[in-house]
This record gives C-alpha cells, sequence and structure tokens, in this order.
C-alpha cells in the first residue's frame, strides 16, 4: 500500500481549474497542474482495503492501487508500466473518463475518494515528458491482415493490441484525419488533440497503417466496397460507434437554426485544427439552448461559451438530481448525483423537468424562440404541468439526447450483420458477430458508452480476433469481462 496514514492525514485536493474569464479566451484544457508533492500525497491517500472495489469499477481493470503506491514512493517509470498494462490510452481516460474508479472507492464508502482520475493523467504526462512511452514493435509477425473500420479509442485500442501481437493492421477512418469523436466530437478545452497525435504517433511507428477520408461502403471516388475489404483482410473490425443520433420530431424542427449537437461540435473543432476561421455554425451574440444533460450537451455549452454567445441555457426532462447518494443509488454503484462540470461553471442556466413543445420561427423560417412546459413523472410517463407553458429566446438549439446505435445505412446493411433490438452490433463472448470473421467493438455493438468502454473493448476484441486468426492467447485477457452484453 501506498502511506499506511494518508487516508486519514491527507484530504482529497484537485487541481484547480483556471479562473474563468481567462480560459474563455482560449481554448486550452480548462486544468491547471498539481504540484509533484501534492500529487504523491493524493497517491498516499490509497489505502490497503484488502479488496479494491476500484478494479471493479474500472472497465479496463487497472491496478489501481498498485501505481498509486508507485507514485507515492517516488517509482514513476515502475508506475506507468503497470498503468499501461491494462490502458492503452491513459491520457484519454485521464482527460475525458468519468472516473466510475473512485465512485467504487473503498475510501469513499465515508470520505472523499482517491484521486484516481489525477493521479492516472499525471503518470502519463509524466511518462511522455521522460520519453518512456516508446513504440513496442512486434517480436515475429503472423501473416494476417485485420482492417478496423473507425479510429475512435474502441478502434485505436484494437489496432495497437492487434499490430503488437504480429498482426498487419490498417485503420480506415471516413474523416479526413484519424481519431473519430476524440478528434472532431470532443472540444479542446476537454482534451488536447496534442495527446491525440502524440499516440498515433506510437501506433504508426510500431507499423500500424492509417488510411483517413476513405469509406468503407461509400460512394465517393476513393471508398472501397465491403467486398473488396473482405478480399484483402482475414479479419475485419467494426469501430464504427453510435453515429445514429436521436432526434426530436415537434412542431417546427424544420427551422433554421435547429442543430444536432455532432453537426455543431466538429466544425466548431476545425476551427481549432486550423481548417476554418469561423464555423459556419457559430454562436456569437445568439441566444443559445441545449436539449440535453450530458456530457455532449455540456461540450456544445462549454464551446458556445467560447465563441460568445448571448446566453446559454441547458433544457434535460429529468428532474435535478439529488446532492447525494440516495438509498437507491448506494455505494460502489456510481452516483447519479447534481455535479457541475466546467462548461456550466463558466455560465449558462439549467432548467430541469422541461419539455419542450415547438421550435417557434419568423415568417422566414428562421428560429426565434421554444416553447416549454414543465413536466412531472405520474406512473412512470412524463405529464405536462398545467398552466407551466411558456417561451424561451433562442436563435440556436443543439439537440444532444443521445444516440440510436452505429448508422446502418452503408457498411453495417453491406456486411448483413444481426442487430439487437436496440439497433446495436450483435456478438458473442469473442466480439465476433453473426458473419465469421467480422467483429465489434465499443458502441456499435454496446451502446453509447464510456470511453474506458470503448478502449476495454477494444482489447478484448482484439485477444478474439486474435485467437481466431491463429489459436493462441498471447493478448491478455479482459480482467473486467462484466459486460452485460453477455449476462
Amino acid at each position: 500500500m501506498a502511506d499506511p496514514r494518508g487516508f486519514m492525514t491527507t484530504g482529497r485536493e484537485l487541481p484547480r481549474r483556471r479562473p474563468v474569464d481567462l480560459r474563455l479566451k482560449d481554448w486550452h484544457e480548462v486544468y491547471e497542474e498539481l504540484n509533484e508533492t501534492t500529487l504523491k500525497k493524493q497517491a498516499g491517500r490509497c489505502m490497503d482495503c484488502g479488496i479494491p472495489f476500484c478494479h471493479q469499477g474500472c472497465p479496463l481493470g487497472n491496478m489501481i492501487p498498485e501505481w498509486n503506491d508507485l507514485v507515492w514512493r517516488d517509482d514513476w517509470s515502475e508506475a506507468i508500466e503497470r498503468l499501461h498494462a491494462t490502458n492503452n490510452f491513459p491520457e484519454f481516460t485521464g482527460t475525458l473518463c468519468p472516473a466510475p474508479c473512485e465512485a467504487a472507492c473503498v475510501l469513499g464508502i465515508n470520505s472523499d475518494p482517491v484521486t484516481i482520475k489525477q493521479v492516472e493523467i499525471e503518470i502519463i504526462d509524466r511518462a511522455w515528458e521522460e520519453g518512456w512511452v516508446r513504440p513496442e514493435l512486434p517480436e515475429t509477425k503472423t501473416g494476417f491482415f485485420v482492417a478496423v473500420i473507425g479510429s475512435g479509442p474502441s478502434g485505436l485500442a484494437t489496432a495497437q493490441q492487434l499490430t503488437r501481437a504480429g498482426h498487419d493492421v490498417t485503420v480506415y477512418e471516413k474523416a479526413d484525419r484519424i481519431g473519430g469523436l476524440l478528434r472532431y466530437g470532443i472540444p479542446e478545452f476537454k482534451m488536447e488533440k496534442r495527446r491525440l497525435d502524440r499516440r498515433l504517433g506510437q501506433m504508426a511507428a510500431e507499423g500500424t497503417r492509417f488510411v483517413a477520408g476513405v469509406e468503407v461502403g461509400g460512394a465517393g471516388p476513393h471508398d472501397i466496397t465491403v467486398a473488396e475489404l473482405q478480399e484483402r483482410f482475414d479479419a475485419i473490425v467494426l469501430a464504427v460507434g453510435a453515429t445514429a443520433w436521436r432526434d426530436l420530431p415537434i412542431p417546427g424542427r424544420e427551422n433554421h437554426g435547429v442543430h444536432q449537437a455532432m453537426e455543431y461540435l466538429p466544425p466548431s473543432n476545425r476551427v481549432q485544427q486550423g481548417d476554418y476561421s469561423r464555423s459556419d455554425i457559430d454562436a456569437e451574440g445568439k441566444h443559445v439552448v441545449v436539449i440535453g444533460g450530458g456530457d455532449t450537451g455540456a461540450d456544445c455549452v462549454g464551446t458556445a461559451h467560447r465563441q460568445g454567445a448571448a446566453s446559454v441555457t441547458q433544457l434535460e426532462i429529468m428532474p435535478i438530481p439529488p446532492a447525494d447518494r440516495p438509498a437507491s443509488n448506494p455505494w460502489p454503484t456510481y452516483p447519479a448525483v447534481f455535479r457541475v462540470s466546467s462548461a456550466h461553471e463558466e455560465g449558462g442556466e439549467r432548467l430541469f423537468s422541461v419539455n419542450t413543445e415547438e421550435f417557434l420561427g419568423d415568417e422566414h423560417g428562421t428560429l426565434r424562440a421554444l416553447k416549454l412546459v414543465d413536466v412531472q413523472r405520474v406512473e412512470g410517463k412524463f405529464q405536462p404541468v398545467e398552466g407551466s407553458e411558456r417561451e424561451i429566446p433562442a436563435d440556436l438549439v443543439f439537440l444532444a439526447m443521445g444516440f440510436l446505435g452505429p448508422q446502418r445505412e452503408g457498411l453495417v446493411e453491406a456486411l448483413g450483420v444481426e442487430l439487437d433490438e436496440r439497433g446495436n452490433v450483435v456478438r458473442n463472448a469473442s466480439y465476433e458477430t453473426s458473419v465469421p470473421n467480422v467483429f465489434v467493438a465499443g458502441d456499435a455493438g454496446r451502446g453509447q458508452s464510456l470511453i474506458v468502454w470503448a478502449i476495454a473493448e477494444g482489447r478484448s476484441a482484439a485477444r478474439g480476433v486474435d485467437e481466431k486468426l491463429t489459436g493462441r492467447t498471447v493478448l491478455p485477457r479482459p480482467i473486467n469481462p462484466g459486460d452485460r452484453a453477455f449476462a
């Protein structure tokens, strides 16, 4: 264990967020650095708890107590070895994961949990600075060729594991740059793209081949057909994500100014990549409403603030969560409590228990307002509260209401893989679909989920591919295979 008395003598401490008025002037990550002395004390809070429930809370099965102890003992090089043993991309989870491991921390039963996520990001940042993150080349080549479709976290994890196992791996991405939602869906202020680019450099040096701007099953001049893909490769892994967004088909939906969140965030990210000087969908001086209370909605809120919106309002049909765990949500489950993200801290208004009834436009078909009504749950259904109807101004609305599985048109339909009742790709315990030698990883098979699950599934799918092609088991067995898809 780390400091035997650390959990009693040291309180939980996180890095400060940069001042709001300062960070709204740029797109850099919002957190300041935590000095090494403080960080080591935070790692020292890790208890000798007997049964580390943080392992159960983490889909990757990260060996959290071990690398906490190593950081406290100032053995950073060994700490990154333990961290990389279960997590290919701790810089992604260290910035983007909601940390279910912390929710499961034993110390969190009656005190504040260990700052696991902060220790994780500091380990990988130190490793990059010291030059400890190097290409890991395979000892031998298998002679098998694998195509990974999609370059988000599940696709990248799959590709890195299979490349290191000796397979020739090609990653196809329909966008013009590699990275999937990590590239164009996640705002720069949540994760700067330098973190992604340096990891892609390592993967390319290991032998993974990246092909951007090519859609498998698409109709473009540079696209390839499913038949061509199956002829070239011994196995195919679908890591295309859950990109079929949920719409809001109510009166006025056709008004100009109503957009899906994923129509708004990618071009805003492209401005930071230097592609545009200004996005076609820009919130400057406008009244912005975001419908949906999740992470994607918060990303829209933070982006609108940085673009200079006149006002930002986020709507959620669910009631406001409690400040503390309710009895029905006990430790070590992830607590459904009220949270204030960095984007919410920057301003705007959050409305709960409200439903949008109509998008109101002017005579030119341009959005001007929303018609709202308060709702309450009656016998499990949301019912309008009489007399609560009202309008709020809105020049731009972003729909951030979740996703309904992978896009069916094109690749999924052409492959003919079986889908379940939720629209996700059906797979077995080895992540193989109903089509032989076609596998699936991440949100395309699991449904919309967390980045840590995407990486875990990529690692698991890679093992399934390796076993199918070679009959061997050189890749690690999933440490925490508690996936409800196989329950």
